[in-house]
């Protein structure tokens, strides 16, 4: 591979934020950037590539049909929902994603987001904004609940690094933690509860699992009716976990008590997504997509990407995602 410089296309590189930096790559290389692509962009512009980059941008099966000298996907996150594996697989592509980069910026957004709501700051905030405190002429009033963390329970959908890392921090405030079985699984997993377990008895849940078809609206109307402490619905993953319809009836109905989203399907939301229609409540807090980006974490993972792309050129490759 190396008697002449491979090209490198990174389809999105807009992706990492203005204060990356992008190390140089170890061999001989054309690095080619874009701000952005679509599908049909990324077909003309991969068609010489050896290698590409992607954090969102759609490596599709018309995008590696088009790319015939395209040896390796390197995809700049942890989610490879945006590449063909089995169109890579086909043509014997690797595919390599990003690991453990996100361990501390993922779980303090979520706990952020916790904090906000169970507290209600975000509430109590916007009510001084509109002069609620001279109004109440004492020296604090409680138009919105407060709640302690400590003692309340937490269950987790995905005991990967994320969710073990957010457990972490929650024992360390005095949480219970449990964590979910597979939904659907005959039989909880050794030191987990079953799913159905988990949504009946935590005061808060929080979901950090891939999203693949068995995870896709892992919690709608249904597993919203089984939650009887109504607790808090966090969503730091991906958009397609929640059916985003059903989190906007349960929130307005009271079946949850609140709901913290980072993530929507598709990204970014379109102009009608229903959780717009959330945005005045004082339970709700909507982020762009951002649990993972603090400074540290996004140049952590280019820098694990460089690396990832480096070994794989070296004969070492590593971190190698599979169908």
């Amino acid at each position: 591979m190396l008697n002449q410089p491979l090209r490198i296309v990174f389809l999105d590189s807009e992706t990492l934020g203005p204060h990356t930096q992008l190390q140089a790559f170890s061999f001989p290389h054309e690095l080619v950037c874009y701000t952005k692509s679509t599908e049909a962009e990324a077909i003309e512009r991969c068609k010489t590539a050896d290698i590409i980059i992607s954090n969102k941008a759609p490596v599709s099966a018309a995008v590696i049909a088009a790319a015939p000298k395209l040896r390796l996907v390197a995809v700049a996150a942890t989610g490879y929902n945006n590449v063909d594996l089995h169109a890579c697989k086909t043509r014997d592509i690797a595919v390599c994603n990003v690991r453990n980069y996100a361990e501390h910026t993922v779980p303090e957004h979520t706990l952020a987001l916790i904090f906000a709501l169970r507290r209600s700051i975000f509430a109590y905030h916007q009510s001084v904004a509109r002069g609620r405190w001279q109004e109440a002429q004492q020296f604090c009033y409680f138009d919105y609940p407060i709640r302690d963390l400590a003692g309340s329970t937490l269950g987790i959908v995905g005991s990967g690094a994320l969710g073990q890392s957010v457990a972490k921090l929650a024992r360390g405030l005095g949480m219970k933690v449990q964590f979910a079985a597979r939904k659907g699984s005959n039989a909880a997993d050794e030191g987990k509860v079953s799913f159905e377990t988990m949504l009946r008895t935590s005061d808060i849940i929080s979901l950090h699992c891939p999203l693949t078809p068995e995870t896709t609206n892992l919690l709608t109307a249904t597993e919203f009716s089984m939650m009887d402490k109504r607790p808090l619905v966090i969503n730091t993953a991906r958009g397609g976990l929640i059916c985003e319809n059903d989190l906007a009836d349960a929130l307005r109905s009271g079946q949850i008590s609140g709901a913290g989203v980072d993530v929507t399907t598709p990204e970014p939301p379109r102009d009608d997504n229903v959780l717009f229609s959330l945005m005045d409540l004082p339970n709700f807090i909507f982020t762009p997509h951002v649990a993972w980006a603090s400074q540290e974490a996004v140049q952590a993972l280019a820098d694990q990407v460089v690396g990832n792309v480096d070994a794989f050129v070296a004969g070492n490759a590593r971190n190698l995602v599979t169908v």
